[in-house]
């Protein structure tokens, strides 16, 4: 549902989703930062497929505000 290489963005879309209810999965935390520089590849946030939709407006600005 969201893909980031950016830590503090990351830190957030947890923090919006969790103040909602909603338990973000977060995919690939470990493997991107397998070198110890940073992400090398994106992280991915995904939430169960019945709250989606309602991630998807939570998250609607997250984006824009980058």
């Amino acid at each position: 549902m969201f893909r980031t290489n950016d830590l503090v963005k990351l830190s957030y879309i947890r923090h919006l989703l969790s103040e909602e209810g909603i338990e973000p999965f977060v995919l690939d935390e470990h493997t991107a930062m397998i070198d110890g520089r940073g992400p090398m590849i994106p992280i991915r946030i995904t939430v169960r497929e019945d709250l989606a939709d309602r991630a998807r407006f939570i998250l609607r600005d997250v984006e824009r505000d980058a």
